[in-house]
This record gives C-alpha cells, structure tokens and sequence, in this order.
C-alpha cells in the first residue's frame, strides 16, 4: 500500500527523520501537522532533551508549535534507534561537512548502518543531506541492503530530495518551498512523491537521483560564484569613486537578465562554503579535470574577513589608534541576520583574526544559543554604554534585532558590511 493510500484511508504511517537540525525538525513537525507519527533520532542529547521540554532551537520552528507537536502523542525525540521499528518512512538528514576539503560522508554512513536493521519490505528512505552526485545509489543504496538483507527497488523504495531550507527567510518555508524528488526507480519516485505531497505544496520529480544531487549543488554554486562577484567588485569600487550597493540596487531594476546579489564579510551556514566544493571535488576525482569558476570564488569569498580586518586596520590608523589594544563591537557572529547560525561564518572568522591582532573584542549577537558561542570571544549587550565605549563597531551579521540609529548616533567609528547603517561616522563595505 502506497504512502498515499494510506493517507487516503486516514493513516499516514510512521515517519523517522534522522538529525534534528535545520532541516530535520522543521521536517519532523511538519509531517506531525500532516497526520504522521514521527520519532526524531538525533545523537545530540542536548536538542534532544530541550525538545522533550518544547524548548525550540531552530527559528521558524516555535515553541508553541513544537508544543502542538508533542501534545498530539505524535511526536518523541530520542538519541537511540531501538524505537523506529515499523517505520514507514525514513528521512536521513544529517550533516555533511568538508574535512580539509574532502567531504565527510561518516553521517550519512552511520545513519544507513543503523537504519538498515529496522527496514521491512515496502520501507521508504529520502537522503536529503548535501552531497555529490552518485551518493544514494553508490553509498548509501550498499549499506541498507547490507544491513537488512533486502533489496533495494524489488522489496523496499529510496531517493533523494536535496532540502531548501532558508533559516530566517519569513516567506519561504518548507511547506510552499518546491521540492526537487527522485527515486531509484519508478516505485520508489511515486512512493516518495506520495510522502512529499503531504507535506509541501509543490513536487519537481527528476530522472534520477543523480541529478536531484547535482541540483543542490548547482543551486547553491550559482549562488557563491555570484557572491564572489560582488565581493570582489566591492573591494575595488571604493577606489573607482562608486558605490556598490548602489549599483546593484539600480542594476536589479533591469526586468530581465540580472538577479542582485549583495557584498559581505564572506558567506557561510551549511551550504555555499561546503556544497560547491562537494561538485569541484567529485569532478576533480572522477573526470580529473578542475572547476575553475568554483575555485575562484572559494578564493575570493574565503578572502573577505581578510578584507574587512584590512579595512578596520586601515579606518583605525587613520584615526590615530592601532587595532592592537582598539577596543573592537562587533555586530553579530551568525553567518545570516536574524538566525543562530554560526557554522562556517565569516563573522566567526573575522572575530578570531581581530583577536589574533591584539583587539580587545567584545561580540553582540541575539540569537545563538550561549553554549555555541566560542569560549575565546566575549559577548555583550548592546547598549549606549558599549557603543560609546567601542573603537569601532563592525556590523558584520545584519539582525533586526539591533538598533542601528543608536549605532549610528553613539559610533565613533562604523564599518558596515552589510548596508545598514548611514551618517558621516560609517564607512560602508
């Protein structure tokens, strides 16, 4: 019976979502919201008990829907795989990070390994987590069929469907996101196109999982190489006499042909400084060839901390002070405004260069929880007090939350990478 029949006749199945992150928790209420009986497996014991107490972590995910989650009766998390026998559905979304510029695919692995015990002929497994090309079926395909000695296609359905979540985006969500599927086989596309159709608004079915993996990069590649564009355009534009932001705002008048993309300290989260270096790194071991695009936009988007500790460097000796001993507010250490976010920020980066210089470094940021924050970086209020204390103030995540005409009326001296700040004492990226 298909994931769809059984909606049909009022029982939606059991649902596993591995990995309680950024895309799985938004996954594991939603399917919750659809009429699933979900068990979240995460190895984190922390996020595991904070959910068993309705303490959401994830923005977009509040603690009152969280609550209703929990108080359908449909909705645990756990640290342990013991309670996902008689799973319907499986949707693996761990991390998949770079280990000196190789991927790391141990997640996902383990994942399978621990999955594959539990599968019954007519179970379905999504892989959702950033990969190259070739992952499902080449990795993660020998695995499940090794652990539970059936076959994947003749006795149990699997995809892959990259994710898109944007944490902090108030439009765009998982629910009216399009969602890109594949599946091994006939089967297992319609099986996964069922499970998707209840729960977001749109499916884009693609010829193979191969390709659903090749779109997740080349989404996000097209995205960096833009960046790196306007990175480095920023960083000559002062010299021309020209303004960047204003260029691009002006240039995104155009009804066709351009789509803006926006200067910052460097990019960051859990996909534009990994998922391209995923394709450059699967071409360079299979076809022996490099993808030049990509390397240079790794190089110029990696160089922008280093840019903006120059320009605070620069703006501080200009004022009679050195960064040695300056003492440095620094605007955020999230890699996007308005979330929590500190994996592979260029903020985390800039904070750790200005202490490597001697600047006595405090950082206001809203959002991450306390014990992400590194114990070598201070974290502060912002208040008038702080303000007026600060050498300089650098905005380098642009939250909401942050009283930028304060900024601006009590800085002695602004470097703003983000375009939020204006008067006489800013200087903008």
């Amino acid at each position: 019976m298909s994931v769809r029949q059984r909606n049909d006749a009022g029982d939606k199945g059991k649902l596993i979502v591995v990995g309680l992150g950024y895309v799985g928790l938004p996954m594991a209420v939603r399917a919750v919201e659809a009429g699933y009986s979900v068990v979240g497996v995460d190895t984190d014991d922390l996020r595991v008990k904070r959910l068993g107490a309705c303490d959401s972590y994830i923005e977009g995910i509040g603690d009152a829907r969280l609550a209703a989650a929990a108080d359908s009766g449909r909705f645990r998390a756990t640290t342990e795989y013991a309670d996902i026998d008689g799973l319907d559905v499986c949707v693996i979304t761990v991390p998949t990070p770079l280990r000196e510029g190789v991927p790391d695919l141990s997640f996902v692995e383990r994942a399978g390994r621990s999955i594959a015990p539990h599968l019954t002929p007519g179970s379905t497994v999504i892989l959702e987590s950033t990969t190259y090309p070739g992952t499902t079926e080449s990795l993660l395909l020998p695995l499940l069929e090794q652990g539970s000695g059936l076959s994947a296609g003749a006795d149990f359905h699997l995809g892959y469907s990259p994710e898109r979540i944007d944490p902090g985006n108030p439009d765009w969500h998982l629910e009216n996101t399009p969602k890109v599927i594949s599946g091994i086989d006939a089967a297992s596309l319609r099986r996964i196109e069922g499970f998707y159709g209840d729960i977001v608004e749109r499916t884009v079915p693609v010829s193979s999982c191969r390709t659903a993996e090749l779109t997740k990069l080349l989404e996000n590649t097209y995205r960096h190489v833009n960046i790196a564009l306007v990175n480095e355009m920023a960083m000559v534009s002062r010299q021309l006499g020209a303004d960047i932001w204003e260029a691009v705002e002006a240039a995104a008048t155009k009804p066709f042909g351009f789509m803006p993309f926006r200067p910052g300290p460097g990019v960051g989260g859990h996909c534009l400084p990994v998922d391209p270096s995923y394709l450059s790194w699967q071409v360079k071991r299979l076809l022996k060839r490099d993808l030049r695009f990509i390397a240079l936009a790794n190089e110029i988007n990696d160089n922008m901390p280093d840019h903006v500790v120059r320009r605070v460097t620069r703006g501080l000796n200009e004022r009679g002070k050195s960064v040695k001993d300056a003492r440095v507010l620094q605007l955020g250490l999230a890699y996007k405004k308005n979330t929590g976010d500190i994996r592979e920020s260029p903020a985390l980066v800039l904070a750790r260069s200005l202490l490597a210089l001697g600047a006595r470094l405090v950082v206001a940021e809203p959002h991450t929880d306390a014990y992400l924050v590194p114990l070598d970086i201070t974290r502060v209020e912002l208040t008038e007090a702080e303000i007026r204390s600060a050498d300089v103030i650098v905005v380098a995540t642009d939250h909401d939350a942050f009283d930028y005409a304060l900024v601006e009326r009590a800085g002695a001296y602004v470097l703003d990478t983000r375009n939020r700040c204006r008067g006489e004492r800013v200087e903008i990226l």
